[in-house]
């Protein structure tokens, strides 16, 4: 950490892991919906709300970022977990034929 601070990294290291929580969120959503459908909510939820909490409760500003930056992309995870059963509906996504 002291390194980062020193050389000033930790702008482009937040920037970084905000760009690979994106970037995870995005299978999940398509693989939560394709396996579990939208009931899988509650945990993008959960996490979402514990991701926040330990955003309040790191002192550090980096960390309490990424801790953020996950919860809030959990929370929109949710939308998007509805919005991805319209895209199955409309064929842009493979459908599991094993899940009713």
């Amino acid at each position: 950490m002291q390194f980062l601070a020193e050389y000033n990294l930790e702008g482009v290291v937040i920037g970084l892991l905000t760009f690979l929580i994106i970037g995870l969120f995005h299978p999940l959503v398509i693989k939560g919906e394709y396996y579990f459908g939208v009931r899988c909510w509650w945990a993008f939820f959960l996490f979402g709300v514990v991701a926040l909490i330990a955003a309040l409760c790191i002192e550090s500003v980096m960390w309490s970022a990424v801790c953020g930056v996950a919860a809030f992309s959990s929370f929109w995870g949710i939308g998007e977990l509805f919005e991805q059963r319209r895209r199955v509906e409309r064929g842009w996504f493979p459908k599991n034929p094993k899940r009713k």
